[in-house]
């Protein structure tokens, strides 16, 4: 059985199912085990098809019905009106829909998985927010997709899912300081780190800020990380550390249920 976590905001949404899957209960092996749902890793296709398969049904949807974008640290969001090949996605980081049966999600291996839900419009979306993502500015894309399908902000829940915590995030001052040209105020998601000239970055928290400073106020952060939980999630940075040559992702996703 897929395992997934729930944000308590969302999970009181009637007719509304989303999870934020863990890497526990599929087929993969090695450096993939075992839940890999990422069609960009180099895991045997097969296997990755078998655990999308069994995440879209653990949240009661048919496995074609699952929408994923090839992500690409973009500011975009795709509108899923209705399921799309698996084998030609949109190049997007987000997917919203008003479409009941269609679950839209997102990888992560270390990135901000953000689900969203109107539940008076009946909207719901799902971002990939990187660093690059969320500086560019696709949280508020994908606010922007939802409203052209009806929804209104001040309705819109959000949930910020397993990702990489500041204490492991550890960036040069270059990468700080691109934050600081955008906005100063942004010195509050960093702190000096362990070594000489490294900070550490606070990617779950920036994320909050910038959904909060686009008119959200119901935002829940479940707190996991992904670096330190080895046993339950993918994580980029971790592999790199060990050296591997790929690595798996996770899914978060949601769906109006039919």
């Amino acid at each position: 059985m897929a395992g997934y976590l729930k944000a308590m905001n969302l999970a009181a949404l009637p007719g509304i199912v989303h999870g934020f899957f863990t890497r526990q209960g599929g087929v993969s092996k090695g450096i993939y085990a075992s839940l890999n749902t990422g069609l960009g890793s180099r895991d045997a296709r097969a296997n990755v098809l078998e655990n999308r398969a069994r995440a879209a049904r653990a949240l009661g949807a048919r496995p074609e019905a699952l929408c994923t974008p090839r992500q690409v640290h973009s500011a975009l969001c795709a509108i899923a009106e209705r399921p799309w090949p698996v084998q030609s996605p949109p190049m997007a980081d987000a997917v919203a829909t008003a479409t009941p049966g269609v679950l839209v999600g997102v990888g992560t291996a270390d990135c901000t998985p953000v689900l969203l839900a109107d539940p008076h419009a009946r909207v719901v979306a799902a971002a990939h927010a990187g660093w690059k993502g969320a500086i560019a500015g696709v949280l508020e894309a994908t606010l922007t997709a939802m409203e052209s399908l009806g929804a209104r902000r001040g309705h819109i829940r959000t949930a910020i899912g397993p990702v990489i915590t500041q204490e492991n995030y550890e960036v040069g001052a270059e990468f700080r300081e691109r934050f600081l040209r955008k906005d100063l105020a942004n010195a509050r998601f960093f702190r000096p780190g362990p070594r000489p000239g490294k900070w550490l970055f606070d990617l779950p928290g920036y994320v909050g800020h910038r959904l909060r400073d686009a008119g959200i106020r119901h935002i829940e952060i479940l707190g996991r990380c992904t670096y330190q939980e080895k046993t339950l999630f993918f994580s980029y940075r971790r592999a790199t550390h060990r050296g591997e040559p790929d690595y798996g992702r996770q899914l978060s996703a949601i769906m109006l249920r039919p």
